[in-house]
Order: structure tokens, then C-alpha cells, then sequence
């Protein structure tokens, strides 16, 4: 018998297309192109207002992002159901929470037979291709044509899987998969419309950059976090028991290339070999030499982690700069949808950590930046609850195709237009279930103001106020003052788990809390 997940992709129904403007339907319908990157947080891209977006501004690291969203418009509260990379894709793709669509974990495939969106567009008559990073297992593109890395990927050098088998190409990844994107929009059938996904490597660990960065910011001081030696006072054990601090767990070779005198990364040419040595190689003579230990150590990590991986960003921002660039010149931009974002969130020092994977905002949050010319008001600033399961509907919808019913998720199109529907959601459900870094496995939601978490391996659970405690330092789930808030918010997640179907994990309100003498003690500072 097919399973409930399966039949979404059977008996779908007409939507109305996105090429409607202001009543009208348009002559054209608009292309789509989605370039998406790999953890970039919201903290590092200036148009938003986080934590290093001024820095961000100030040293111009994502000008043509911020140009994208000064011209479109910006997700304010936009997250992921599960923040790890095959899930999030997969979730993209299906529009359907982890465990509807088999892709809980890393490396996994989708579920055979759940729907996927490539296929409705080019039933929609749109040309598709997707170039860049896949990483879902043996998961098929479904689309025109691809060439994508296998798994992770490399920095430079990359392999790719292609439809005429493996192929290695020289340079650097970030500038090969926007040169792939950019030669299939030359050669497409221009009578089609075309939706083209590129999906970048960078800024993932272990934060390659291109020669041309490797002494931008060299002199210049990162702005620390206030929580940079977090102690976890205020939270229950899985905070405390992570793997994913920045002193303690960030490598010094392979995160931060402090390597032996006179070696150099593999893959580089004699000139990139000897640029590196001139930066990379004279820091290290100096980082040895120093000495350093205890925190002036971990704020010499944090500082060249967070540079190496701005300046893998500055070269995903030049490949938005360069896709703009030929949209303008070929008179495409005024009839293309642009949207840019990142498959989750990352951690850049705060809570003194790197990664991802909780359900606390920093790893939660991901950028989603759309400009639609005529349809999005320049500048828009959209304050609505949106997630990574909302993605496929969207695309179908703008390209006028066929939208399953049954999707967690639903189209942004609406709200693109101004408009937001009066039962729109007003909570987000999440569940990760990974066991990298240590991370505890949980599920829990997210509302306008409250951040509610039971992580049931554990029997605990945590409940945060953002408008009163913003960094998410002291968890609330024993206050007196909150304990009808606690009740409502479990009461709604029991909710969520049904309306999506979710029995992985503990049952609905059946994890009781331990004692909080349980587990490890806060780290000292």
C-alpha cells in the first residue's frame, strides 16, 4: 500500500500562477533563479539586523545580497525544520518535514516516490538544471540537466557527477559551480522559461577561501559576542554536553590550517601555494610562537575561524554580483525571480560555538531574500513565520504548475504580494535528530515569541522568552510566571505533531522533566 507521503505526488490540483500581477496575467512567465548557499547565518549578511551585519556592511561582504534584498524583499523570521544540510534540502525539495520524507540525518535519500518540485515545472514547461551541491544520498535531480558534487564536496579541484559520469574540474568551487550556472543560461532554449538552482559549498566548514581573500580582514578586529564563554548556567544538560565549541573542539589544522612550516593545502597551483605561504604560512610562524592558551586562545580561534569564513561568503557574494551582472545585460532581470538563501543558520562564536544542528535562533534562522520586479515591493521587509517547507509550493506556484495537496508547507506567494492570508501559521514545528557534535536529539516550536524544546533522550525541556531574553540565556521551563505559557505551548506542539504526523520520539507531552541536578555542570570560564 502507498504510504501517505507517496500519494501527495498523485491526483494534484491547479494553483493559481505566479505570473499573475495585480489581476493581470503576465505575457511572460518569470524565470526563477535560486542560488543557495551552505550555513551562511543571518548575523553575516548586512541587510539584515543581527549581530555582525554592520561589521558586514562596513567591510563590504555581501554588497550584492544586500543589493538583492534593497531591491526585493527580506524574510525577517525565516527557519528551518530541521537545521543540518540533507534534511533542510530535502525539506526544500518535498516540502515536507524530515520524517515525512525520509531525510533525517546526513547522506540520506528521499523517500521513494515522495514528490519533489523539479518535475512540476518542467511539466510547467520550465528548463531546469541545478548545479553545485546536492548531498541527498542517491536522490535523482529530476531535472534537465545537472552536474552536482558528490557529498560534501571539495574546495578546489572538485569532482562532480554529471549525466555522463564523473568529472574532475580545476579551480575553486564557489567560482566553477557559478561558471556552470552561467554557461547553461547561455546555451538554454531561450523560447522556455527557466528556473536554474545554484547551490554553493561555501561557507561550509572547514572554510576554504580563494586566494583573492586570503588577506582581506587580515588586519582588521571581528567584533566578539558577548556569550563567547558561555558557562550554560541557565540551560538544561544539552547545551552543556555538545561538541561544537569553538575553544575546545575547532581544529587547528584542518579548521584552522596551522600547518608545518613550508607546507601548504593540496589542490593549489604554485602561485595560490605561494600566496598562501605569504599569509597563511607567515600567521602560523607568528601563531606558534605566541603561545597562546585558555580563552586569548580561543579569541585567536574565533577570530581567523570568522575570517576565513567571511571570505568564503565574499566569494559566494561575488558570484550573486556576477548572475545580477548578467541578468541586466541580458535583459532578463526585469522577468526573473531571484531568491537567495542558505540551507540553515550557524553559530559564528555565539554561546562560545561553530555548527548548527539546535533549535536555538542562531542555527534556526536562515536568510531568504527574494526579488520578483512588479511583484515585490523594493524593500520589503516581510515579518510573517516562514520555512524551508514552503519553498517548493512557491516555486510551483510562481511558475503556474501543479501543487500537491498535502504539503506541510505552503507558497510565500501570497505574501510576496503584500498579502497575508488571516490563517497563516503563527508557530513553526522542528525536529533534528542527528547525532553529530553531540547534539541531543529534539523537537519543539518556535513562535513570534517564545522558543519551546523538549529534547527526549533526555527528559527535558527547555522554554525561552525572545522579547525578554533574546540570546536564549535562562530557559524558563520550572518559572512559576510561566508555567500557563509552558502549558499552552505544549499543548500546541502536541498540536504540530499531529496536524504533520510526527510519532518519532517521545509521545506528545509524555517526557517528564528530570532533576536539574542531572547531568554535566556548566563549563568554566
Amino acid at each position: 500500500m502507498l504510504s501517505q507521503w507517496t500519494r501527495i505526488g498523485l491526483g494534484t490540483c491547479l494553483v493559481a500562477a505566479g505570473a499573475w500581477v495585480n489581476g493581470t496575467f503576465a505575457a511572460e512567465r518569470p524565470n526563477i533563479l535560486f542560488i543557495f548557499s551552505d550555513d551562511h547565518s543571518v548575523q553575516t549578511i548586512g541587510a539584515y539586523n543581527q549581530r555582525l551585519s554592520e561589521f558586514c556592511r562596513q567591510q563590504k561582504v555581501t554588497p550584492n545580497i544586500d543589493r538583492l534584498a534593497e531591491s526585493g524583499g527580506l524574510f525577517v523570521n525565516s527557519f528551518c525544520c530541521n537545521s543540518l544540510c540533507s534534511p533542510s534540502r530535502a525539506a526544500i525539495l518535498t516540502g515536507l518535514h524530515s520524517h515525512a520524507n525520509g531525510v533525517t540525518n546526513l547522506s540520506q535519500s528521499i523517500r521513494a516516490g515522495v514528490w519533489t518540485f523539479p518535475p512540476a515545472l518542467r511539466e510547467a514547461g520550465y528548463q531546469t538544471a541545478v548545479f553545485g551541491k546536492w548531498h541527498l544520498g542517491n536522490t535523482p535531480t529530476q531535472t534537465d540537466q545537472w552536474k552536482i558534487l558528490p557529498g560534501q564536496g571539495a574546495y578546489w579541484n572538485p569532482d562532480f557527477l554529471t549525466p555522463d559520469g564523473k568529472e574532475k574540474i580545476t579551480g575553486y568551487c564557489t567560482d566553477i559551480i557559478t561558471d556552470l550556472g552561467l554557461q547553461w543560461l547561455g546555451q538554454r532554449d531561450k523560447t522556455k522559461p527557466f528556473m536554474l538552482m545554484v547551490q554553493h559549498k561555501a561557507p561550509h566548514r572547514n572554510w576554504t577561501p580563494p586566494p583573492r581573500y586570503y588577506r582581506w580582514l587580515a588586519d582588521v578586529q571581528i567584533p566578539e559576542p558577548p556569550t563567547i564563554f558561555d558557562d550554560y548556567a541557565g540551560r538544561r544538560d544539552a547545551a552543556k554536553n555538545q561538541k561544537m565549541e569553538i575553544g575546545r573542539d575547532m581544529t587547528l589544522a584542518s579548521d584552522l590550517k596551522v600547518l608545518p612550516a613550508g607546507k601548504t593545502p593540496a589542490g593549489l597551483t604554485p602561485a595560490d601555494a605561494a600566496e598562501w605561504e605569504k599569509t597563511f604560512g607567515v600567521r602560523n610562524a607568528a601563531f606558534e610562537k605566541a603561545g597562546l592558551q585558555g580563552e586569548a586562545l580561543t579569541r585567536w580561534k574565533y577570530q581567523e575561524y570568522l575570517k576565513d569564513y567571511l571570505r568564503c561568503i565574499k566569494a559566494v557574494d561575488d558570484s550573486v554580483g556576477r548572475y545580477l551582472e548578467y541578468l541586466d545585460k541580458e535583459g532578463l532581470a526585469q522577468n526573473t525571480v531571484v531568491i537567495y538563501s542558505s540551507d540553515q543558520g550557524f553559530y559564528n562564536g555565539e554561546h562560545g560555538w561553530f555548527d548548527k544542528r539546535f533549535i536555538y535562533e542562531e542555527s534556526l534562522r536562515m536568510p531568504l531574500i527574494v526579488r520578483w520586479p512588479g511583484v515585490v515591493k523594493p524593500g520589503s521587509r516581510f515579518a510573517p513565520l516562514v520555512q524551508n517547507i514552503d519553498y517548493a509550493a512557491t516555486f510551483v506556484e510562481i511558475a503556474g504548475g501543479k501543487i500537491p495537496s498535502g504539503l506541510h508547507g505552503r507558497s510565500l506567494v501570497p505574501l510576496l504580494r503584500g498579502e497575508t492570508p488571516a490563517d497563516w501559521r503563527t508557530s513553526l514545528y522542528y525536529h533534528y535528530y542527528d547525532p553529530g557534535h553531540g547534539v541531543t536529539k529534539h523537537f519543539g516550536l518556535r513562535t513570534e515569541q517564545f522558543t519551546l524544546a523538549c529534547f527526549y533522550p533526555l527528559n527535558q525541556w527547555e522554554l525561552y522568552d525572545l522579547a525578554k531574553d533574546p540570546q536564549q540565556m535562562r530557559s524558563l521551563h520550572d518559572a512559576p510566571a510561566y508555567a500557563e505559557t509552558m502549558a499552552k505551548l505544549k499543548a500546541e506542539l502536541t498540536r504540530l505533531r499531529a496536524q504533520f504526523g510526527d510519532t518519532m520520539g517521545e509521545p506528545d507531552g509524555g517526557a517528564p522533566d528530570a532533576p536539574k541536578a542531572a547531568g554535566k555542570k556548566g563549563r568554566k570560564k
